[in-house]
């Protein structure tokens, strides 16, 4: 340690009352974090690249400052998906301070590692209260049974009004109108289920009709458009 001449000449002067640091829930617990180590804890963090063309979530469980599990979820930007492959390598096994330190390879997905952390070494965790936290494979159970993320697309004009294209349940097919042209209702396709079908062995026509499913009024509908289509 090299002093300034300044402060050698300095007279020492005690140390008064110690300060812990803030102490912060983990897992069911109080923590006086001071070590990486000392961090624990399930949460998410969203992000977004320079042009926010894209969007990330991330979603880390840590345990004694270790990353054990993570998930990334991606939506906007096809080279997206390809850096959410490589982060998927690249931070199980990390400490929570070397993933932030490390290039993610994409913007968003960076910038969700650092809004995680910040919730993270605050104490502002989903499992901040929950005796010795999450088990690892948590994070799966956001996906559903399926394994699938949750994914819902709309678009709309003016002009033309709107088109839902993708909702929870799945691919939508049809729009189901009223008599004044309003959306009362859709049919739609579970792809994630029609895979899993056709996986056991059914030919896709009848997976395809196995994953169909329908919301709303569709009793009352008028008529039915493609809402890619029409």
């Amino acid at each position: 340690m090299i002093y300034t001449t300044e402060v050698q000449h300095m007279c020492p002067v005690a140390k008064g009352a110690k300060h812990e640091p803030a102490p912060i829930p983990e897992e069911g617990k109080w923590v006086h974090a001071k070590k990486i180590e000392d961090i624990s804890g399930f949460t998410h963090g969203v992000g977004w690249c320079a042009p926010q063309q894209g969007a990330c979530k991330l979603t880390l469980n840590v345990k004694n400052g270790i990353i054990e599990e993570a998930l990334i979820e991606t939506i906007g930007c096809s080279g997206m998906t390809h850096s959410a492959a490589m982060a998927a390598e690249i931070l199980q096994g990390k400490t929570i301070l070397e993933a932030l330190n490390t290039d993610l390879v994409c913007d968003a997905i960076n910038t969700a590692m650092r809004e995680l952390f910040l919730q993270i070494v605050y104490g502002r965790t989903q499992s901040a209260f929950s005796d010795n936290g999450l088990s690892v494979g948590a994070g799966l159970e956001d996906l559903g049974k399926g394994l699938r993320s949750q994914v819902g697309t709309m678009y709309g004009t003016k002009e033309k009004g709107v088109r839902y294209l993708e909702m929870t349940e799945g691919y939508v097919t049809d729009l189901a109108l009223d008599e004044n042209d309003t959306v009362i209702g859709y049919k739609y396709v579970s792809l994630g289920k029609m895979t899993d079908f056709i996986k056991k062995g059914d030919d896709p026509n009848t997976a395809w009709e196995k994953a169909k499913g329908q919301y709303g009024r569709i009793e009352d509908a008028v008529k039915f458009i493609d809402p890619r289509k029409e």
